[in-house]
């Protein structure tokens, strides 16, 4: 039986709540496949947030690992195409920590394509009628972070794949005037996202890329 770990974030930046980590929690309580599901929600804080992916992934030797988080001001759930080996950040993380230049892994590649069927996942949550589509930059915060160090991970286990998830804020959680969807919907994008995960062995071959 094929094992899925699926994280989101604890609140940041003097936020209150994190709709990542709350979809987790809710497509967890949904899930009613034979696979099983495991979730967390990870520490926004780049060294706790790589030490913790990398003892879930020890831990429960997941075939799919999907990385979830805030991308504040984005208006659909983005399926992030590439992680980067770089941590430049903007803002302090929960622990204090401002690295400039830093490498998330170091003598790591400088970036990893995911390896979850990114295109494939944005169609079938358009499908879904949810707002969707293929994001090419995860950021440098902790996001990408994490995103870099579960594809670090899973590089050294055949066969998982692994990827990252943004979402937009919620509607229940959005500052005034952000753009943002039903928590509900970000809930059951992201299911959609974990059945396509374990339900497609090859992307979709059509373009999902950008003029800038």
């Amino acid at each position: 039986m094929a094992t899925v770990l699926l994280t989101g974030f604890e609140p940041f930046g003097g936020d209150a709540r994190n709709p990542s980590g709350e979809a987790v929690a809710d497509v967890a309580r949904a899930w009613d496949r034979a696979e099983r599901l495991v979730t967390a929600v990870l520490p926004v804080a780049y060294d706790a947030a790589g030490d913790a992916l990398r003892g879930l992934i020890a831990e429960h030797s997941p075939d799919v690992v999907i990385a979830t988080g805030l991308a504040g001001g984005r208006t659909q759930v983005t399926p992030e195409r590439v992680a980067i080996n770089l941590r430049d950040a903007r803002i302090a993380d929960n622990d204090g920590a401002q690295p400039v230049d830093e490498p998330s892994v170091a003598g790591g590649p400088a970036a990893y394509f995911a390896t979850l069927p990114v295109k494939a996942i944005a169609r079938a949550i358009a499908e879904a009628g949810i707002p969707a589509a293929v994001s090419h930059t995860a950021g440098t915060f902790v996001c990408n972070h994490a995103m870099y160090v579960a594809l670090d991970a899973a590089a050294e286990r055949p066969g998982t794949t692994a990827g990252f998830v943004h979402v937009p804020w919620s509607d229940e959680t959005a500052p005034e005037g952000a753009p943002s969807l039903p928590a509900a919907e970000i809930a059951r994008a992201l299911g959609v996202a974990v059945r396509t995960a374990l339900d497609v062995d090859r992307d979709d071959a059509h373009s999902a890329g950008t003029i800038h």
